[in-house]
């Protein structure tokens, strides 16, 4: 028989069932319903549901059946009017069996059944507190280790199953996988010798020598795309808004639960496929699983605002990375001990390491969580899908995820809520992550201000020039200016010539302000500009070089370069063309002009649009 696939819906008065039969035939179907239970078939298709709450028999019932589509839909009617039914979206639990959902273990206290209604109701409210009692490892259990984990702790020996091939896995489906494969689901090496308290020791170590603090601080100081993460809203956000609105208005608290998460088709499809499961787990285990729910929570909101809803390949990795329980088998105690362990591991492993995406991931978790176990459920059912599609991350569906997506569906909306107000008020500081942050963010905003002191101090200084250094820029930018109103300015076709020795660039700011500048006519030629058609005499042109403090010799070598270029420019052209040589030789320290001359044939210079006569100790074309 085929399990068909349908919906639920509820009114004040009526339960809607929805159900899809494209191959049925119509002739022959039968419908049933008595209080919590309902039946229908229709070959080759069969349902059997238990209600959350009962309906009755009274005439008012309906059916219709769309041949285009291929559906049923049947209307009940309530046995008591305006009942909420909840839990109507936990499709697996509504196929189990109705003496499946009673199911109680095989011992039992006996006592006054009022005290025993009391314990159930006290249950509700958890202080997310696991009693310690300190282990004591024996030489017997040492001999005869068998360590358990995944769900609740019911599964042990698997990983040493798993690594031999041509073998039947009861519980999980046949694998043939290799270390090195295993090596990519979990970081514990021996998970199946290696008890609870070894393990957490193992994982502490791991955290503590994958911590970098260089990228911790680049991350601190440098958070504008951190930023842009905190602003994302996942669909939680919105779904959790609506929920205080609607709760401000009304205190139907059970229904606003279920009325802002909705199931995809893909979703309520994969909620057909899971098997029905009773879970027989004592207190312990079962606040254990409790917390183990948020770690898992914790890492798959982390990764849902990092990647902006948009999952990618490293979206398994990241859930099960940031997740002691699904990389390390961890189990916890309280809810503190959660929050830090994945504080840890934040600051450790992905890419984005800041403080402010662990408390953000803390309140998206308690949003979730809130929101009932529709939200929960809705959570789980994307990390199931996002491990199934990849290789061989889909292990840990089987050791945990497919677990709590048929376990959470018979668990209390109010125990889902209180540890989300737990989840809220837990506080968790950087002190409590072990990696000294604090310490760590002080001594570098301290390096970062001297730094920037320092900056300061060196622009200061560079202001503070001394005397004769001001004197001398002045009366060489005077000279500059009214060199530059006679010839004009033209930095694109200039060359600067250095130098002989290398010696003088310290004065190339002071000493090349246009006195001998070269210049590289169209033929590849130098000539030199009408800088010195000024009356330069010996004097004057020591008077600014003894005022520097180049040494003695450098100066007089650069006043006899400058004596030289005066001669030359006194000489006749053929003449002139003669000496070039020789005066590039000893490498004029000259800067260009902005603006190159033309001369035409008749022995003009053209400058901007003007008519100048070469003067007497101006290069003309050199030959």
């Amino acid at each position: 028989m085929i399990t068909p696939a349908f919906e639920l819906s509820q009114d004040p008065d009526f339960l809607t069932i929805t159900i899809k039969v494209p191959y049925a035939r119509i002739s022959e179907f039968d419908v049933y319903f008595d209080g919590e239970d309902f039946k229908f078939y229709a070959k080759p298709y069969f349902l059997r549901l238990t209600l959350p709450g009962r309906i009755v028999e009274d005439g008012r019932e309906k059916a219709s059946y769309n041949t285009d589509k291929g559906i049923f839909t049947i209307q009940l009617p309530k046995e008591i009017p305006g009942q909420y039914f909840d839990g109507l979206d936990m499709l697996t639990a509504l196929l189990a069996p109705k003496k499946a959902r009673s199911a109680k273990p095989l011992v039992e206290e006996i006592g006054n059944s009022a005290e025993l209604a009391d314990e159930e109701e006290e249950e509700e409210e958890f202080d997310w507190e696991i009693e310690q009692t300190p282990y004591q490892e024996t030489v017997e259990s040492t001999l005869h280790l068998q360590c358990s984990y995944g769900f609740g702790n019911l599964k042990s020996g698997v990983f040493q199953r798993l690594q031999v091939s041509d073998f039947s896995l009861k519980g999980l489906d046949d694998y043939e996988v290799s270390k090195d494969e295993l090596s990519d689901v979990i970081d514990l090496k021996d998970p199946d010798s290696t008890p609870v308290k070894e393990r957490r020791q193992k994982r502490l170590a791991a955290e503590a020598a994958k911590f970098d603090p260089d990228h911790y601080l680049a991350d601190f100081f440098e958070d504008e795309a951190i930023q842009l993460v905190l602003k994302y809203k996942p669909w939680w956000v919105d779904a959790y808004e609506k929920k205080m609105a609607s709760q401000e208005g009304s205190h139907q608290e059970q229904e606003s639960q279920t009325t802002f998460v909705v199931f995809s088709e893909e979703e309520r499809e994969q909620l057909r496929k899971f098997t029905n499961k009773s879970y027989l787990l004592d207190k312990r285990t079962c606040h254990q699983v409790y917390l183990s729910l948020v770690d898992i929570l914790l890492a798959y909101c982390y990764e849902v605002r990092v990647t902006g809803g948009e999952k990618n390949v490293e979206s398994p990795w990241s859930i099960r990375k940031l997740s002691a329980t699904l990389c390390w088998l961890e189990t916890f105690s309280s809810v503190p001990d959660v929050l830090v362990s994945f504080g840890r591991r934040v600051l450790c492993y992905p890419l984005y390491r800041h403080f402010r995406l662990v408390t953000c991931a803390f309140s998206d978790a308690a949003m979730v969580l809130q929101l009932g176990k529709s939200a929960v459920l809705k959570c789980l059912l994307d990390i199931h899908k996002i491990f199934r599609e990849n290789d061989p991350a889909y292990i840990l569906n089987d050791l945990y995820i497919s677990d709590y997506c048929i376990w959470i569906q018979k668990t209390k909306s109010k125990k889902l809520a209180a540890l989300g107000e737990s989840l809220q008020q837990a506080k968790i500081t950087k002190a409590h992550l072990g990696f000294e942050l604090e310490e760590l963010e002080t001594a570098a905003v301290l390096v970062q201000e001297e730094e920037s002191e320092l900056k300061a101090a060196g622009a200061v200084s560079k202001q503070q020039l001394p005397s004769s250094e001001l004197e001398t820029s002045d009366s060489e930018e005077s000279s500059s200016t009214s060199s530059s109103e006679t010839e004009g300015s033209d930095s694109d076709e200039q060359e600067s010539s250095t130098s002989e020795d290398g010696k003088i660039n310290s004065l190339q700011g002071t000493l090349q302000e246009k006195r001998t500048a070269p210049l590289i006519d169209c033929n590849g030629l130098r000539r030199e500009t009408n800088t010195l058609t000024l009356d330069l005499s010996n004097e004057k042109s020591k008077a600014p070089l003894q005022s520097t403090s180049v040494p003695g010799k450098l100066i007089e070598e650069l006043g006899k370069q400058m004596q030289t270029a005066i001669k030359l420019s006194e000489q006749p052209e053929g003449l002139a063309a003669t000496s070039y040589p020789a005066l590039q030789e000893k490498g004029a320290n000259c800067a260009a002009e902005p603006k190159i001359l033309s001369q035409d044939p008749a022995g003009k210079v053209w400058q901007q649009g003007q008519t100048l006569q070469p003067s007497g100790c101006m290069f003309g074309r050199l030959a």
